[in-house]
């Protein structure tokens, strides 16, 4: 893996996330006991040497949150409930300094080991930067480590996030008044679908790669995802903000919701094995749409789900996700206005089951 943070931020910014760490190691060795913790790892684009450099008069600036995996022994329900709000913390007095938000997910070797296929553990696994252990809590992970074994609801659950960033872009470009903050969302889940439409392409086809640069190269056969993972790949590793009008905005979310529409379709086809010509066929669909899921834990969920949020049926035996994507899907791809408050319901709700 590479010894830097950014592909070509300045040598400031790289001292300084080298100092956001070193805090980070610190707090959480005063948190977590020693002989429980195993391990600290930094993921995300930062822990794989691509994070994103936001270029200032000030200089360079981080953009992307700091993702970091804290290994500790024992039962994870548990080690949650010990040292996850004093973690949340450390994160919350670690941001302002930091000047992007810290973020701590809890885990254990063992945990890892155990868990099955998956692009967020095929991430950690292929690129991460240890500010405690090294790649001995990686043993026997092999599993992690072939991209050809990340199952299509992986990238069902891709989408799903990134057309959901359009449908509250969509919602942004029809408020009343639409300020410069108001562009640069817009302008961000734009460029965040564009990436993620060639990279759940990829992942489908069994091609997917933990580098946002080897992922660009390997989509040469389709020419329209290439244009816009360019696009979404510049973004990411040179964010900034947008200098676009609401209606330049709003005609390339246009496209790019088109594009979305299409491959959604066409993979959620494959996946479930049942055509899906048009957007209504796919939300009035019987069909069940998590297979994957169990239904004891469906029940669970919707036990502690308000669905009446949604105002969208569904049996009690189904993921709650089900739901959503079929709001999802008619709120994005066919009613040419959404509702102000439709979306927000939808929102809670997607932040639960994301």
């Amino acid at each position: 893996m590479s010894t830097r943070f950014t592909r070509d931020g300045s040598p400031a910014l790289e001292q300084h996330l080298a100092e956001v760490c070193e805090q980070v190691r610190e707090g959480i060795l005063a948190i977590v006991p020693s002989p429980r913790l195993e391990g600290i790892a930094l993921a995300g684009g930062y822990g794989r040497g691509e994070g994103g450099v936001l270029r200032t008069e000030e200089g360079d600036q981080p953009y992307n949150d700091l993702e970091f995996f804290v290994f500790i022994r024992g039962n994870t329900l548990l080690n949650d409930r010990r040292y996850k709000a004093a973690l949340h913390e450390l994160g919350e007095r670690l941001t302002p300094a930091a000047g992007i938000e810290v973020e701590f997910k809890i885990i254990s070797s063992e945990v890892l080991r155990r868990a099955k296929p998956s692009m967020f553990y095929y991430d950690l696994v292929m690129g991460h930067r240890w500010l405690i252990g090294d790649d001995s809590l990686l043993e026997n992970t092999e599993h992690h480590r072939d991209a050809s074994r990340i199952p299509l609801h992986e990238v069902t659950r891709l989408l799903f996030n990134r057309s959901s960033g359009l449908l509250f872009a969509k919602a942004r470009l029809q408020k009343s008044s639409f300020t410069a903050d108001d562009a640069d969302f817009v302008a961000r889940n734009i460029a965040k679908a564009q990436l993620a439409l060639g990279d759940a392409l990829l992942a489908s086809q069994g091609r997917y790669h933990w580098s946002c640069i080897e992922r660009h190269e390997r989509l040469a056969a389709d020419e329209a995802l290439q244009r816009h993972h360019a696009n979404g790949v510049a973004f990411k590793l040179h964010p900034q903000r947008s200098t676009l009008s609401r209606e330049d905005l709003a005609k390339l979310h246009a496209e790019v919701s088109a594009l979305a529409q299409d491959l959604f379709l066409r993979l959620e086809s494959k996946r479930l094995g049942h055509p899906f010509p048009n957007v209504t066929d796919y939300a009035s669909g019987k069909i069940n749409k998590c297979p994957e899921q169990p239904a004891w834990k469906n029940i669970l969920q919707h036990l502690r789900t308000p669905h009446e949020a949604l105002g969208i049926p569904q049996p009690i035996e189904r993921y709650p996700r089900e739901a959503l994507l079929h709001a999802l899907t008619v709120m994005l791809w066919v009613n040419p206005t959404v509702q102000r408050e439709r979306v927000q319901a939808y929102e809670r709700l997607w932040h639960r089951f994301n």
